[in-house]
């Protein structure tokens, strides 16, 4: 029930407690659905291994179906990132962390969750595989690797590469990499680090590649061999790229020109991927906040709280990845090129909950004849009323004349 909830992108239990009434519900379950709170109840009971082994199930089909191909510069790459899953001064449970928020009327402790999710990034699809709650009193690093210690056993062969933000140039992370016979990158952009100010010293004596895409000019520096960060374990290359893109305002018309620089810090040979794929691979990362979480909280409805249970909470986080999931599948791999171009995903989504929705506009053609059940009499009835069947209280046969009356009314021309 609660992936019908977000494949149809309701937003609450409580709006998936109102189509009770559907008749999909009994095609597809055989009954009614279960209440709302007895839906978020049993979701603080599930055990989570039982959500992540149908995460499993789905990546296997996917890769049976050859869904997982790689991108074009052959790298399959596992992405993590951090995410605050809610915020509220209300309410909290053993699982919540704590901040002090001052403010004008002065200082309130708000409770909050957060998660690290890993996501594998394909040639069409971006697969989420698994999501890890932050403990109290760790950071996002070892929540992180703990992480991923689970899914390098559940996906062995799902990724070669492992990435993340500037918080994940760090020792540990770098460490783990080379111990599973992985390869790490990260944004590089503490100005502290004698790693970064190295790797600025010497490009400035050095000429840029040049490497244009689009309305897109990269100036790209790249050097390997590093030993300024003696942490990491092994020696890390340093990529540099500067952005220069064309914008044409909206306002003037005019186009402009905006700038960007990036660093990153890679176990990658230059043998295996020159700087034009690293330049890639570091710029993939987006796609788990674009199609990642962006996704998931402003379309998917994920940052609710169904229940505030750290078990349940955890539960529908990891069902709407799977939901996500096996959406963009079906959007990329089920639907032909044209009707991807006539339709959005957000339009697909919106096919998907009339489903739902249709058998509930609906009344019995005999009651929507005798005006005893239209719609519009349904609407301007008090809720909760109990309002009288005039079908069932008219005396045997009564209905069956009205019906023939309307009936030959309809065939005269008359208004029935």
């Amino acid at each position: 029930m609660a992936m019908t909830m977000f494949f149809c992108r309701l937003g609450s239990l409580n709006a998936l407690g109102q189509t009770r009434g559907s008749s999909w519900w009994r095609r597809a379950l055989g009954r009614a659905p279960p209440s709302p709170d007895t839906i978020g109840r049993v979701a603080g009971l599930i055990e989570l291994d039982g959500v992540r082994a149908l995460g499993r199930q789905v990546y296997a089909r996917l890769k049976r179906g050859k869904a997982l191909n790689p991108p074009a510069h052959g790298w399959l790459t596992a992405v993590l990132d951090g995410h605050e899953v809610h915020a509220t001064y209300q309410r909290h449970c053993p699982g919540c962390w704590e901040r002090t928020i001052h403010g004008q009327h002065g200082d309130r402790i708000q409770y909050y969750h957060r998660v690290v999710s890993v996501s594998l990034v394909t040639q069409d699809l971006r697969v989420l595989l698994d999501a890890e709650p932050i403990q109290a009193g760790e950071d996002e690093i070892a929540t992180a690797l703990r992480l991923l210690d689970r899914v390098v056993q559940a996906y062995p062969r799902a990724f070669d590469l492992i990435q993340g933000d500037g918080l994940y140039t760090d020792p540990r992370f770098f460490q783990w990499a080379v111990a599973h016979g992985k390869y790490a990158l990260s944004v590089l952009k503490d100005e502290r680090r004698d790693l970064l100010q190295e790797a600025q010293q010497l490009f400035e004596s050095m000429p840029p590649v040049i490497v244009p895409e689009g309305n897109v000019r990269r100036e790209c520096w790249d050097l390997e061999g590093f030993r300024t960060w003696p942490q990491a374990g092994v020696p890390v290359r340093v990529v540099r790229c500067r952005e220069t893109r064309s914008v044409r305002r909206q306002l003037d018309q005019q186009i402009h020109e905006e700038a960007s620089e990036w660093y990153w810090a890679t176990t990658l040979p230059t043998r295996q991927a020159p700087t034009g794929t690293v330049v890639h691979l570091g710029h993939s990362r987006w796609d788990i906040e674009n199609q990642g979480f962006n996704e998931l909280v402003n379309r998917w409805h994920a940052d609710h709280v169904y229940r505030h249970d750290p078990n349940a909470l955890l539960v529908f986080w990891l069902l709407a990845q799977i939901c996500l999931t096996v959406f963009y599948a079906f959007f990329r791999r089920n639907l032909q090129r044209a009707a991807r171009a006539a339709m959005s995903m957000f339009h697909v989504s919106r096919l998907v909950q009339a489903e739902l929705y249709q058998s509930l506009t609906r009344a019995p053609p005999e009651c929507l004849a005798a005006s005893c059940c239209h719609p519009s009499a349904l609407l301007h009835s008090r809720p909760g009323a109990d309002a009288p069947n005039p079908c069932a209280e008219e005396a045997p046969g009564a209905q069956t004349k009205r019906l023939s009356r309307v009936k030959r009314r309809k065939s005269s021309g008359r208004n029935p």
